[in-house]
């Protein structure tokens, strides 16, 4: 087989005997006569640990490292404390993990700390990156042992890279089949012991056989005011915000139980400060500032609003169907799905039922509209 290109074959990181011979075989499995660079794009689906540790250093300051640094999901946090101690004393890698939850809760934070706490290696990918099983196996065999590789997304791989994954998950290992007919060969390549940690906001759409090879199962939960209180302070220590107790507390109060939005709400709300109160975060700069940027005091912005109003308006207080509500409020099906409605049922505003949306007593209340009343209503409150 020929290699194309001006770039040296193989490059750095894969000279080894047996990096070169797997490479060898996907191109024959996949009938491909040459090899370039392009056809392995490690940089986009797995990233060195020290690029990684530099771009948490400049662009992500605000991600703990360490399980004591980590504020909130205490009952997750014990027992993955558990689980980690446990396996550094057998001195065996962490059983693989899936972490699954709302987004912006942590998850990527929690493999970086997995692998901070077990002292190796973390590697970066998604669900979406792993486009075929040659790039999955060529990120296991760039894996040492004991380390950590991180799947974000995880729920969105194909069935095929899902096949190869299930014995490098269980044995360590992949096989991988040669040539046709009488001529196919089939080669059982060992792999380094690894964790793997699998991300996702939608465990359901897990197959089974998949979610069945994770040993360590964590649900993270929505934050509380108190703990996101504590995030904010934190962050605003690492960035050389100053800010009042009350100023944190409002801040978190209308992030609707997530760091993510804490964190991005500090960062705006420190640019009014900075030209209304002389830098310092007080309990009037945040509520100014979180006004101005039309976030009620239950973190509801203006999408949120304008899509209870056009319940209550339109359709008497629903049932409606989604993409009715989709094209009255000039959103995406898929939008008022996976981003607006889950908090607002979260909270009590919204009713989700086989007819349709519906909004409940406390939405209107809150949107300061009156409860539909009409004889012909399509929904009746309880008195």
């Amino acid at each position: 087989m020929r290699v194309k290109g001006e770039k040296p074959w193989p490059p750095e990181s894969l000279k080894t005997e047996f990096s070169v011979r797997l490479l060898n075989w996907i191109a024959i499995i996949y009938g491909e006569k040459e090899i370039c660079m392009e056809d392995f794009d490690f940089e986009n689906r797995i990233v060195s640990p020290t690029e990684i540790m530099g771009e948490n250093d400049n662009d992500n300051p605000l991600r703990p490292r360490r399980l004591d640094d980590y504020i909130g999901q205490e009952k997750a946090k014990e027992n993955l404390a558990i689980f980690i101690e446990a396996a550094k004393q057998r001195n065996e890698p962490l059983d693989h993990v899936l972490l699954y939850g709302p987004p912006g809760l942590g998850k990527t934070t929690l493999s970086g700390i997995i692998a901070n706490e077990m002292g190796v290696n973390l590697r970066i990918t998604s669900g979406p990156a792993i486009e075929k099983p040659g790039d999955l196996a060529a990120i296991l065999t760039n894996l040492n042992e004991g380390d950590v590789l991180f799947v974000d997304e995880i729920h969105r791989i194909s069935r095929a890279v899902e096949e190869v994954l299930y014995p490098a998950m269980e044995d360590f290992a992949i096989d991988i089949v040669t040539g046709k007919g009488q001529m196919a060969a089939s080669y059982h390549l060992p792999l380094p012991r690894f964790t793997l940690v699998g991300a996702t906001t939608r465990a359901g759409q897990l197959t089974a056989p998949l979610r069945d090879r994770f040993g360590v199962t964590l649900r993270l939960e929505l934050y509380t005011p108190e703990e996101l209180a504590r995030i904010v302070n934190r962050s605003a220590g690492i960035l050389g915000i100053a800010i009042e107790p009350d100023g944190a507390l409002e801040i978190a109060s209308r992030s609707r139980g997530t760091p993510r939005i804490a964190n991005r709400m500090l960062k705006r709300v420190r640019d009014f400060a900075q030209v209304l109160s002389n830098g310092v975060i007080t309990l009037q700069t945040a509520q100014t500032a979180l006004d101005r940027m039309e976030i009620d005091e239950l973190g509801l912005d203006s999408n949120d609003r304008r899509m209870l109003n056009a319940i209550v308006k339109f359709y008497r207080g629903g049932p409606v169907g989604l993409e009715t509500l989709a094209a009255a409020i000039g959103e995406e099906a898929v939008t008022i799905e996976d981003v607006i409605e889950p908090y607002l049922m979260q909270i009590g505003f919204l009713n989700r039922t086989p007819r349709g949306r519906c909004i409940t007593r406390a939405g209107c209340l809150h949107i300061g509209m009156d409860i539909p009343d009409l004889p012909d209503a399509q929904i009746r409150f309880d008195s």
